[in-house]
């Protein structure tokens, strides 16, 4: 993990990328933001980059590969279970099977959006400060 790595975010919708965009303006948050709208495009990029990203925001229900799917995927992968990015999930789809599968993949995080703004800036804020504080496989001291 590379705390000055780019935040990777697979969400398909549009206002809810804007709205993270948003508030990691305005948390002073200097690492850049990549977004994908689906699994498989995310996915693709993990394989492919030399970048060692800080932390995976990932919503669950995408088209062509939805989250749950990218989880599994980057786990059968020798190459991306190597690199130990913090994987999370981000998402309004949650319910006790969904939940229970994301941690059968060994997700490190499953949390529903906020639906306020105010309370989803909260939740940013603490995922980031808890990925900055965490020592992790890959932490570059």
């Amino acid at each position: 993990m590379s705390l000055k790595g780019p935040i990777i975010s697979i969400e398909d919708d549009e206002d809810d990328q804007f709205l993270l965009a948003q508030v990691i303006k305005q948390l002073g948050v200097t690492n850049e933001i990549r977004f994908f709208s689906n699994g498989q495009l995310a996915l693709h990029y993990l394989e492919d980059t030399k970048e060692q990203p800080f932390l995976i925001l990932c919503d669950i229900n995408m088209p062509i590969m939805n989250g749950l799917e990218l989880r599994r995927r980057i786990n059968r992968s020798e190459y991306l279970r190597q690199k130990s990015i913090p994987f999370v999930h981000l998402t309004t789809a949650a319910s006790p099977e969904i939940i229970r599968e994301a941690y059968e993949e060994s997700v490190q995080g499953f949390f529903q959006k906020a639906s306020d703004y105010a309370g989803f800036q909260q939740q940013i804020k603490h995922l980031i400060e808890y990925w900055q504080n965490c020592l992790h496989p890959n932490s570059q001291f």
